[in-house]
């Protein structure tokens, strides 16, 4: 076969193939979300509370631990679980039970979370717990929002400034 019709049938396979790739890159259209919904992201890291205290110990239990290991107090290093509801006008979006991650329960807790929502006017609500000695919430966060149609809300937590923000 000659080098013209050699050269010629691959540029129309490179020309065919280019063809095929244009027009499943824009046929058929696709929509995350509907013309009338939006997106809450819920997304933060957070240290919970040590679940117990330093305590002092007796007289007898340092006797019975090993002469290097004798501490006068001993801290456990657990931390307590990260409980979490999200509300949009009084309905339940979300609700997570997060225990602290490593091999003592000392590290802390990841959350993300995208849920998709109609646009409008809404009462976005918060409520956490990160200490089990704490009974109801330890932090909580309520605020009117308006959401446009395919507008992205993050919803963050920052323990230093006190608690939940919107960005």
């Amino acid at each position: 076969m000659n080098k013209i019709i050699r050269y010629g049938l691959q540029a129309f396979n490179y020309l065919l193939f280019i063809v095929v790739v244009w027009y499943f890159s824009i046929n058929p259209p696709y929509h995350q979300l509907e013309n009338d919904q939006a997106v809450i992201i819920l997304s933060f890291t957070h240290a919970t509370k040590i679940r117990e205290a330093c305590r002092k110990l007796s007289q007898e239990e340092l006797m019975k631990l090993a002469p290097n290991m004798r501490l006068p107090t001993s801290c456990p290093r657990e931390r307590s679980p990260l409980n979490i509801e999200l509300y949009l006008d009084k309905k339940l979006l979300a609700k997570e039970v997060l225990q602290p991650l490593g091999f003592h329960k000392d590290q802390g807790v990841s959350i993300f979370k995208s849920i998709k929502v109609k646009a409008g006017e809404h009462v976005l609500r918060v409520w956490m717990n990160d200490d089990v000695n704490v009974d109801g919430s330890t932090y909580h966060y309520k605020e009117k929002i308006n959401l446009k149609a395919e507008q992205l809300l993050l919803l963050d937590f920052d323990a230093g400034k006190k608690g939940f923000f919107v960005k």
